[in-house]
């Protein structure tokens, strides 16, 4: 019965498709009409649907469906967003979409653990969705994107460090998350023209750390 469910879903999913097509070519609805636009929209979410199903009717073997499933699925909201909601979609369409990309990756991760590299792709296209979303505010609100993508970065490999079970931990992401958060960190005192003190403080820091240490253990 389970088969011939997906079967029928899928043979739906292949006839609106076709129909919606054939109606295109014979030129009954216009490539830019916003119907056309629409009823892509809806396929492409109806093909993320039948890769969704498959992934919950069996998550454990299906685990991939979610790579077709979430990214045909957000992308068919992207294109029906850019059709009912164009402002709205030129503001954050390239975010959202980036940020389904990286849900595929953390569901592959969260229904399989043993697959905990699937964080970091699953972290770096969320990085690039923050950094798509805050791109239009850069000029404005001092951010250094580069340094909030090092920073992404960092917090990503911490959570390759931290995420995985205790048989799994990899324990070598903090070095690559300690230095992409270091890099960052000094690109965004940078965009902020705070670099300049940062030197001096630290060499405060230690000769108040070294007199210090000094003065107790008399």
């Amino acid at each position: 019965m389970e088969k011939k469910n997906w079967r029928i879903f899928l043979g739906i999913f292949l006839l609106a498709l076709g129909t919606l097509v054939l109606l295109q070519t014979l030129g009954i609805i216009p490539f830019e009409s916003s119907i056309f636009s629409l009823g892509i929209g809806v396929a492409f979410c109806m093909g993320g649907g039948f890769f969704l199903y498959m992934l919950a009717t069996n998550h454990q073997e299906n685990w991939w469906a979610s790579f077709p499933g979430v990214i045909l699925f957000t992308l068919g909201l992207t294109i029906g967003m850019s059709t009912v909601f164009p402002r709205l979609a030129d503001f954050i369409a390239g975010a959202f979409f980036l940020a389904g990309i990286s849900l595929s990756f953390w569901l592959v991760f969260l229904i399989t653990p043993r697959n905990s590299l699937a964080i970091i792709p699953g972290g770096v296209m969320l990085t690039l969705s923050v950094i798509a979303l805050l791109s239009d505010f850069e000029p404005t609100s001092g951010l250094e994107t580069g340094g909030i993508f090092f920073l992404g970065l960092a917090g990503t490999f911490a959570l390759v460090a931290v995420l995985p079970r205790t048989e799994n931990r990899m324990s070598w992401a903090w070095i690559p998350a300690g230095i992409l958060g270091l890099m960052g960190l000094l690109l965004e005192l940078s965009a902020v023209n705070l670099i300049n003190y940062l030197w001096p403080v630290a060499l405060i820091a230690v000769g108040v750390f070294m007199v210090g240490k000094t003065l107790i253990q008399k």
